[in-house]
């Protein structure tokens, strides 16, 4: 069963769009993922032999993960049935897992299950697909744009084997249509088309690597451009500006996820890099300048800590000042406010003693206060023995040494003050007072 025929086979292959037409049938006619299918790569070996097992695509959309289904469905023997998570129901998933396990009772004939966009399946229908993965009652393919690790469940992605496709090129796209400019049978070749460089070079770099998206442009210039007298068609760079715009880039969760974690990386390191990813987020890709300025304010602790405390103090004034003023006007304020935190002298000190006490409390278990350290203002206290406690402000310096931690921590050091900006002073009092 192969529901890749979109269309009656009978049907004029110019009645479908150019990028179905060109669509690759083969392995050698596919473009691009070398590093997955070049010669004597794993996936490539598994699809000449038929013998696929489990697999999840994943890579950007246009990246050629519905292509490489299809091939793999031309290949194959088995019967192949295609379904899209965001209209298949578990009653769908069922039905093939039923007819699956009478073709193998029956005829020994295996089932692939091809499932688009599985990103898009909730838990309880991906575990409806799981008892029959793990009895090889199917062979499942998933394709998904998001992060298999956050969207797939765990042990379905534990049983496949995950191939990740990268996006395509600007040169990938120029080949692509260089092919179906010259093929007289499936693509363009049946027109006299002279086609400027310059053009090519626009709509590939329009297209963003999606190839699907460069076909549909080059088949709307050939076809809307009027013929000169010989019959020729000449699209130019002019003609290409016509027939592709400029993509709207969608913030799907995975990739908020990436350059948030890219913000916060380069908070650490660059200030180039960390306005850059804040302003592509929120102009380019729509995200909202609150998730950020949370990350920033995080950060502040998380990696500058009392190295330099204001720079939460100038986070936390930025996240106001964008309450009061709104965007445009407060990315001053914000870009301001990350300027600053990457400026600034750094440490982890902070993270460092949450990790430690953390692992304290995990091998401790259940912790005693100590009797000098509990409250003792009640008449009864003294009784309990609940007395000894030295108040620090009755001493030089504002300082009594004297046992705070529990007894089965007492000496215990968790937070240490780095060497850098103001923390240093911090750690030269620790050193003076030879401990806490």
């Amino acid at each position: 069963m192969d529901l890749f025929s979109y269309q009656d086979e009978t049907e004029a292959p110019r009645a479908k769009l150019l990028a179905d037409r060109m669509r690759p049938e083969t392995i050698d006619e596919y473009i691009g993922q070398a590093h997955i299918l070049g010669p004597g790569k794993l996936l490539r070996r598994a699809i000449e032999a038929d013998q696929v097992s489990s697999i999840i695509l994943y890579g950007p959309p246009g990246c050629g993960k519905t292509t490489l289904a299809h091939i793999i469905s031309k290949r194959t023997k088995a019967d192949f049935v295609k379904l899209n998570a965001v209209d298949a129901s578990v009653k769908d998933v069922r039905d093939v897992i039923e007819s699956a396990k009478t073709n193998k009772a029956m005829y020994g004939r295996k089932t692939i299950l091809f499932l688009d966009e599985v990103h898009r399946f909730n838990a309880s229908r991906q575990d409806a697909l799981l008892p029959a993965v793990e009895q090889g009652i199917i062979i499942f393919i998933g394709a998904t744009t998001e992060n298999p690790f956050h969207f797939v469940n765990g042990a379905l992605l534990s049983r496949s084997t995950l191939f990740q496709l990268e996006a395509l090129t600007r040169d990938d796209a120029i080949e692509a249509m260089r092919r179906a400019i010259s093929d007289s049978s499936r693509g363009l070749g049946f027109m006299k088309l002279e086609v400027e460089e310059a053009a090519l070079a626009h709509i590939a770099s329009m297209a963003g690597g999606d190839i699907r998206r460069a076909l549909n442009a080059i088949e709307l210039a050939a076809v809307t451009t009027p013929s000169e007298l010989d019959g020729s068609v000449r699209i130019t760079l002019a003609v290409a500006e016509e027939s592709i715009r400029k993509p709207t880039i969608r913030a799907d969760e995975s990739t908020q996820y990436d350059v948030l974690s890219a913000f916060h990386k380069s908070v650490r390191g660059s200030s180039d890099a960390a306005l850059f990813w804040f302003l592509y987020a929120v102009e380019r890709l729509g995200m909202d300048p609150m998730t950020f300025l949370r990350r920033l304010i995080v950060a502040c602790s998380e990696d500058i800590g009392l190295a330099n405390p204001q720079a939460m103090v100038q986070a936390v004034t930025a996240m106001d000042a964008y309450h009061k003023i709104g965007w445009p006007e407060a990315k001053y304020n914000i870009a301001q406010a990350i300027l600053f935190a990457v400026e600034s002298p750094k440490s982890n000190a902070t993270a460092l003693a949450i990790g430690s006490v953390m692992n304290a409390i995990e091998a401790t278990g259940t912790a005693e206060v100590p009797l000098h350290l509990r409250d003792a203002h009640y008449s009864g206290a003294q009784k309990l023995g609940h007395v000894g406690y030295q108040y620090p402000h009755d001493f030089p310096g504002h300082y009594v040494k004297q046992q705070y931690l529990p007894d089965r921590l007492d000496g215990k050091t968790f937070y240490t003050a780095s060497q850098q900006g103001t923390e240093d002073k911090i750690r030269h009092n620790q050193l003076k007072r030879g401990g806490k």
